[in-house]
Parts: structure tokens; sequence; C-alpha cells
């Protein structure tokens, strides 16, 4: 089940390493890297307050983009931020837990338009405190934060290992996964990537050395 908080200055190098990575992508196959977003086709998992949506929606005026939360309250949240910004029109909120919503559906036919999809970029910054950690969480977090908002399981990677495997069914070739890390987390996290299905790793630490950001391409 997926939700997740605002936590923006790190959620900043998220949206960094996706702009670059998709750059990035698009000079090694010959084309102009100053991207307008225009044929992409991107995913928000676990949008939360809609700041990555929103945030990729303005840098990225061209890309059709969806935002996808488990909590009907935190997608309402995100859908205002989102008119107060004016960019309702741009994104698509789907009540989702992590990629169900573009699974295509047996007793449905023909299926809606958003399943199915293949993405270009499927970006998370899923929730990564474990439940252990619980007691030792600042009172103004532990108090007023949405308890599916903060523990992504009894050790806080669970979620990464349910996210990477629907991501690689759900990327088109060469399409990127984005994560964003909990600070102890990339030693568990890490090997679910350095599989057949995912080249060109990339950990991208924060200010403090950290390690922040976990990048990959689909094979």
């Amino acid at each position: 089940m997926l939700t997740s908080s605002s936590r923006a200055p790190k959620t900043e190098h998220l949206i960094e390493v996706a702009l670059d990575r998709l750059a990035v992508r698009e000079l090694r196959s010959g084309r102009d890297p100053k991207l307008t977003g225009e044929g992409l086709t991107i995913v928000d998992i676990g949008t939360g307050s809609g700041c990555i949506a929103i945030a990729l929606a303005k840098e990225l005026p061209a890309a059709k983009i969806y935002a996808t939360d488990i909590s009907p309250a935190a997608l309402k949240v995100a859908q205002r931020n989102a008119t107060q910004l004016g960019h309702s029109n741009r994104i698509t909120f789907l009540e989702s837990n992590l990629l169900v919503a573009f699974a295509p559906s047996p007793n449905q036919s023909p299926v809606t338009n958003h399943q199915s999809l293949a993405f270009d970029l499927i970006i998370s910054n899923p929730p990564y405190i474990g439940r252990k950690e619980s007691t030792i969480l600042p009172i103004e977090v532990r108090d007023h934060e949405p308890v599916h908002a903060l523990h992504g399981g009894e050790e806080g990677y669970e979620l990464y290992g349910l996210l990477v495997p629907e991501a690689a069914r759900h990327l088109k070739p060469s399409g990127l996964l984005v994560l964003e890390l909990g600070h102890d987390s990339l030693p568990a996290v890490r090997p679910l990537l350095e599989t057949p299905e995912w080249k060109n790793l990339l950990v991208t630490n924060d200010l403090a050395a950290i390690p922040r950001v976990l990048s990959a391409e689909r094979r």
C-alpha cells in the first residue's frame, strides 16, 4: 500500500536525477537533450502532496503525466495543489496501489485509456521508514503524518521489493526508474536492480553524502 508525504529538500535530488537521465538518454540517441517532454509518458508512484508530478509538469510541459496514490485523501490534496499551481490539466491522478491501475484487467474490455500503458519514466518517493523506527521519530512527524505515508514495512525497504518488479513490466525499453532512498536502504534496494532486466545503475548522494537516489534503465 503506497502513499508518500512531501519531503521537499531530498525530493529535489530525485527530480534533478530524473531530468538529467532523460537528457542523457536523448543525447545517447542523437536527439536534442533540451527536453520539453514531447512524446514522454511519466508516472509518479505514491504522489502524496503531488510535488514530484507538479514539478515534472512544470519542467516537461509537453509530457503526459500520471500520479498515483493509494490514499483518496492524499489525491485530493495533490489535485488541489496542482490546481493552485496551474497544472491540474496536465496531470492524471489515479487511486492505485503501486502500478495496479495500469495493469490490463481480464474482466474489462476494452481497457480504460490508462491501462496497458508503457512509461518512459517511473519515479517514486516511497515510504521508507521502518515500523521499528516509529518510536524514535520526531513527535510532529509521528503524530501528524499518515501511517502509510511513513512506513515501508517492518524494516522500511519492503515496498521497493514490490515496486521494482512492477516497474520492469511497465517501462518501455530504455525507460527509467528513479527512486528516492531512505538513509540506510541502499544495501537492500540496490540488489533489486542488479538483475538482467536493468542496466546503467546509478547511485546519487545528497548534500550530506548519503546515498539518496537510485536510478536505472530498463534493458
